[in-house]
This record gives C-alpha cells, structure tokens and sequence, in this order.
C-alpha cells in the first residue's frame, strides 16, 4: 500500500452526514497553479489528513488524480486512483527518474474543467518518493496510470496541460481558456475572481 486513506464522514450543506469535498478545487488563472510546490519534510498526522482530504476532494470532483496545489497547498504530494480496486494512494515528494516510449492521448484536468486535449508523454515512467509512513516507494507505470502520475508531478512543478498544447492546439485552447474563464468570473462574486490570462 502506497499510503493509507482514511475517508470520513461530514455534515453537507443541507445538513445531511455523507462525504464532502474538504476542499475547492483551484482552476487555472489561480497564481497557485503556476508555482512550485516545496519538498515536504515531515510526515505527520497533518499531512495524512490533509492526503485523507484530498482523497474526499477527488472522488467529489470526481478525477484519477489531485495533487496538493490543486487545493491550494504548496507541498510535494498528490493522491490517486484508477479504478483498479486498490483503492486511493498517496506518494510524498515524486519524481521521475526514467521514462520511455511516446503515447497520445486525450487528456483533462479538474484544474482546467470540462476541457480535454490529446497530449502526447511518455508511455512508461518509472516514479520513485515515499509514502504516508515514510517508506521509499519505487512504482514502475505505463499508459493511463503513468499518464496520471506525469500529469500530476506537472502540477506540482507548476505547468499545467495547456503547456503541453502544440501550436495548433494552444491557439484553439486559448479561446476555450478565455471563454472558461469569463464563466467563472459571471459564477463567482466578485470577492473570489481570482481568474486572469496570461
């Protein structure tokens, strides 16, 4: 196991006990997204909770994969989960250390909501960090999942997909971007649009 999740249970708004995303999920125009998130240095019971946050914040989304920027949170972590009946993980302070192959494919963020474009990475990565007990943790990953954890180690290095465009594709991406964005800036009050383009 790559970290244990424990998942809890809340009040909703409507007064309701079920799971509830502890977290909003920041979308592109926010500054956070753009910077690097710092090693972490300690793994304690804040940071299981804040990875056990995560988790809750990811299913509600719902996503493969969040990674602490995205919720405001400048730290090296990210949580997943494939679908695989293995349940959620959490790796500490990733990086990749070998990649190979090429693999297009059609890919989102719940950074960048409702808009998906096919980028093209590396088929296989080989990831090495740690996990919530502080064990090192070595995970070898080919298509879907190490599509996922290159997408997230993207975040906390501060790029985002639309860096990954071609030409063509950032030219269409910027207008769906703008367009995007100025849906936001009608939804939001006005005391929380943080969105600008740049």
């Amino acid at each position: 196991m790559l970290g244990f999740v424990r998942l809890g249970s809340r009040h909703r708004v409507d007064g309701s006990l079920g799971p509830v995303a502890p977290y909003e999920i920041r979308v592109i125009g926010d500054p956070v997204l753009r910077q690097r998130a710092v090693d972490v240095t300690d793994i304690d019971a804040k940071l299981v909770r804040l990875a056990g946050d995560m988790v809750a914040t990811m299913y509600d989304a719902p996503g493969l994969g969040l990674a602490a920027p995205q919720v405001g949170v400048q730290r090296r972590l990210f949580v997943w989960d494939l679908n695989d009946d293995t349940g959620a993980h959490v790796i500490v302070n990733p990086e990749i250390v070998e990649s190979d192959g090429e693999w297009a494919y059609e890919e989102g963020c719940l950074s960048v909501p409702g808009l998906t474009w096919e980028i093209v990475r590396p088929n296989r990565v080989h990831v090495v960090g740690r996990d919530l007990d502080g064990n090192e943790v070595s995970i070898e990953a080919a298509e879907l999942a190490g599509r996922v954890f290159q997408h997230e180690l993207d975040h906390l290095d501060g790029v985002l997909l639309v860096e990954r465009l071609d030409e063509d594709q950032a030219r269409d991406a910027r207008r769906q971007v703008r367009d995007l964005m100025l849906g936001f800036a009608a939804e939001e009050p006005a005391s929380r649009r943080r969105l600008s383009l740049r």
